[in-house]
C-alpha cells in the first residue's frame, strides 16, 4: 500500500491557518530548540496514543498489517513518550518551564490512513532534528538531539516499509528549517495552552499538491498556492542534501513543475520568488508541500572500495 495525496493535501490546506505566528524573541537558542523539539514530540506522542487507543490488534491485522508491526507501533509509542519525558526533564534542569501538549486533529479514519500518515510525520520529524542540528551550540544537546534523530529514523523506516515505500529511498536525510517544519506540524494543531513559551517560528502560506502520489523523476506535478504569484516564481525542491529550483508554468489555475532527477523518497517543494536555491523567509512564497518520489533502481560498483 502507498499513502495517498489526500492525507498530504489535508496537511497543506490547514497548515497555514491552524495557529497564529509566534512572536520572535531574543533568547539562548539551545533551550528554544529544545522547546521546539518538545512541541513536536508532544504531537507524535498524542498521535500514536490516539491511534492505539482507537484500534486494537485485530483492527490492524484486518487492515493487512502483521501482529509484529502492531507490536512495533507500541514500541514507537513508548519511544515518543520517552522523548517527551527526557526533554521535559532537560528543560526543567536548565531552569526553563517545558511547553505542555496542545490539542490536535489528525486526519486518520482507520489503521491504513493512520500508518500512511505516520510515515509522513516521522519523515518530517527526521527532517526537523536534522535541520535544527546546525543551530545547536551545546555538544551535549547536540548528542541528545542526534540520539533522538536516530530513533525517529528507525520509526520512519518501519512505517515507510509498512505502506510499501522503500525505507532507505535517499542516500541522505533531508534537513528542514524551523519554519517549514512548523508549517507542516501546525496543520495538526488546533490550539495550544496560552502558558506555553512563544517560539520563534511562523507558518508559511499553504501550498497544495494537486497530483497523485507517489510520483517519479521527470513527471509533472500540479501545485496550488493559496495566492497565485503575480510575478516570476519557482518550484524549489528539497530532497536529501539537494535543493533544486525549477521553473513553473501556470495552466488551468495551477502551477506545473517537472520533478527533478535528483529527488528520491519523501521530499518537499516550496514556491519561491527566485531560483537561488535559498529557502528562507525572504524567498518562500508558500509551502512546503510533501512529495513522495519513487527511487530509481539502486546501483553500486564493486570496484568502489
Amino acid at each position: 500500500m502507498r499513502f495517498s495525496s489526500s492525507v498530504l493535501s489535508v496537511v497543506a490546506i490547514s497548515a497555514a491557518t491552524a495557529l497564529p505566528a509566534f512572536k520572535r524573541q531574543s533568547t539562548d537558542i539551545d533551550p528554544t530548540i529544545l522547546q521546539y523539539a518538545l512541541t513536536l514530540e508532544h504531537l507524535e506522542n498524542a498521535f500514536y496514543k490516539e491511534a492505539l487507543s482507537r484500534w486494537d490488534l485485530e483492527a490492524f491485522t484486518s487492515a493487512g498489517f502483521s501482529a509484529d508491526f502492531y507490536d512495533q507501533l507500541k514500541y514507537i509509542a513508548h519511544d515518543e513518550e520517552g522523548h517527551v519525558l527526557y526533554l521535559e526533564a532537560g528543560l526543567t534542569a536548565a531552569g526553563a518551564t517545558p511547553v505542555t501538549a496542545c490539542t490536535y486533529s489528525f486526519p486518520m479514519t482507520d489503521p491504513k490512513s493512520f500508518v500512511s500518515l505516520a510515515s509522513v510525520i516521522e519523515g518530517v520529524g527526521v527532517s526537523a532534528y536534522l535541520g535544527a542540528a546546525a543551530d545547536i551550540t551545546s555538544k551535549a544537546y547536540l548528542t541528545a538531539a542526534g540520539s533522538i534523530l536516530v530513533t525517529e529514523a528507525l520509526h520512519q523506516s518501519a512505517t515507510r516499509g509498512a505502506v510499501g515505500e522503500i525505507p532507505m529511498a535517499n542516500v541522505f536525510g533531508t534537513p528542514l528549517g524551523l519554519n517549514p517544519v512548523y508549517t507542516i506540524a501546525s496543520g495538526f494543531i488546533t490550539s495550544c495552552p496560552t502558558s506555553n513559551v512563544a517560539l520563534p517560528v511562523k507558518a508559511y502560506p499553504e501550498l497544495t499538491l494537486d497530483s497523485g502520489l507517489p510520483t517519479a523523476a521527470g513527471a509533472v506535478i500540479a501545485l496550488s498556492p493559496a495566492t497565485m504569484p503575480s510575478g516570476t516564481a519557482y518550484a524549489t525542491f528539497v530532497s536529501g542534501l539537494d535543493i533544486i529550483p525549477v521553473a513553473v508554468q501556470q495552466q488551468d489555475g495551477l502551477l506545473k513543475a517537472a520533478v527533478p532527477a535528483m529527488l528520491s523518497g519523501q521530499s518537499y517543494v516550496f514556491l519561491t520568488s527566485d531560483n537561488s536555491g535559498n529557502v528562507t523567509d525572504s524567498t518562500v512564497l508558500a509551502g512546503p508541500a510533501i512529495v513522495e518520489v519513487t527511487p530509481s533502481s539502486p546501483t553500486f560498483y564493486l570496484t568502489v572500495t
